[in-house]
């Protein structure tokens, strides 16, 4: 990959990165509300755990990236 293309994919992903943090607040607000109502938090859960598992796959892949860069 030339620098020009890894410069925009880094920007593309850390534009996500943004993106799912919010989402990933979002998500846990509504966890911790559905607590407090003593409503059944297990779907909530799930799904804040595999946006927690994407959004490590793509810090990993912002960290490759930056990398790539410093090389």
């Amino acid at each position: 990959m030339n620098r020009e293309t890894i410069c925009d994919e880094l920007r593309r992903l850390e534009g996500e990165v943004v993106e799912a943090e919010h989402e990933l607040a979002k998500q846990e607000a509504l966890l911790i509300r559905l607590k407090q109502e003593h409503q059944d938090v297990s779907r909530v859960a799930s799904a804040l755990s595999l946006m927690r598992e994407q959004q490590q796959s793509r810090q990993q892949d912002r960290l490759r990236l930056l990398a790539l860069l410093q090389q």
